[in-house]
């Protein structure tokens, strides 16, 4: 991995090679040896996995263009994900609702952002004197307020995920 990319080895990248991702964490080490075999028989190579991530090369032309070949398989993926994107919204949620019943988020954040200045007379000034305070408190009403539109936006960021993978996951399992 090179910052928000990925570099593989000369073989890889110069033979245009097709190569996959899938996430899974494994209890046991037989496990994980089940999970390589059933990939290398489908035609794809194990080339490296860290922290849960397994990066896979297709080896034959005959092999699937896609890691899950079948439909428990996709299914699979699909119900890890919703697990993941509802563990996630559930606790941005419980974030947003602890902020609001300790006022450290209020209903101002978001219906009156100037509210988060604190500069007495900043609304009244007029020309650069408004610009020069404006911009000196901007820094400081961006970090009272960041905070909860980050926890809002990561919350239904994460719920939009998972309404949005359930949809392919009934579809999935049910065709419609």
């Amino acid at each position: 991995k090179v910052f928000l990319s990925y570099c593989f080895s000369d073989e890889t990248s110069s033979d245009n090679s097709t190569v996959k991702i899938d996430y899974r964490t494994f209890k046991h080490p037989g496990d994980f040896a089940d999970y390589r075999t059933l990939f290398e028989d489908s035609g794809w190579k194990h080339l490296f996995s860290s922290q849960g991530l397994h990066y896979f090369r297709k080896e034959k032309a005959s092999a699937s263009d896609d890691i899950f070949s079948d439909t428990e398989s996709r299914a699979g993926r699909y119900k890890r994900l919703l697990q993941s994107y509802f563990a996630l919204s559930f606790i941005f949620l419980s974030f947003i609702l602890i902020l609001f019943t300790t006022n450290g988020l209020t209903t101002d954040l978001f219906i009156r952002p100037q509210s988060l200045y604190y500069t007495p007379g900043l609304w009244d000034k007029t020309g650069a004197a408004f610009i020069g305070a404006f911009l000196f408190e901007t820094p400081f009403a961006l970090m009272r307020g960041g905070a909860g539109w980050i926890v809002l936006l990561s919350a239904l960021s994460f719920f939009y995920s998972f309404v949005k993978t359930f949809k392919r996951y009934r579809k999935c399992l049910y065709g419609h």
